[in-house]
């Protein structure tokens, strides 16, 4: 399969993570691991959605997000994050 068949950008993940998070974590900014970029979380590009998503960094592919469905909870790996910040509903 083509790596354009099942390359979405980061709003493609935001009903799985509004699943967890009260706010729209879409919007919240972060920070790339691998190159320094910054921008919010919908313009990341995200690979899977079945059972989880890899969120990457859209100018150095890093993986910067994974958040999967584990049984009755969630698992995150932020290791590709270097800050997210979350502005307040308003």
């Amino acid at each position: 399969m083509a790596d354009s068949a099942v390359r979405l950008d980061g709003n493609a993940a935001a009903g799985l993570l509004e699943e967890i998070f009260t706010f729209d974590v879409t919007m919240a900014k972060v920070t790339c691991a691998g190159c320094g970029a910054e921008g919010p979380v919908a313009k990341l590009t995200a690979y899977g959605m079945a059972m989880g998503a890899i969120l990457r960094c859209p100018s150095c592919d890093t993986p910067v997000l994974r958040v999967s469905r584990l049984g009755n909870g969630y698992g995150f790996d932020l290791r590709g994050t270097t800050l997210m910040l979350v502005s307040p509903a308003g």
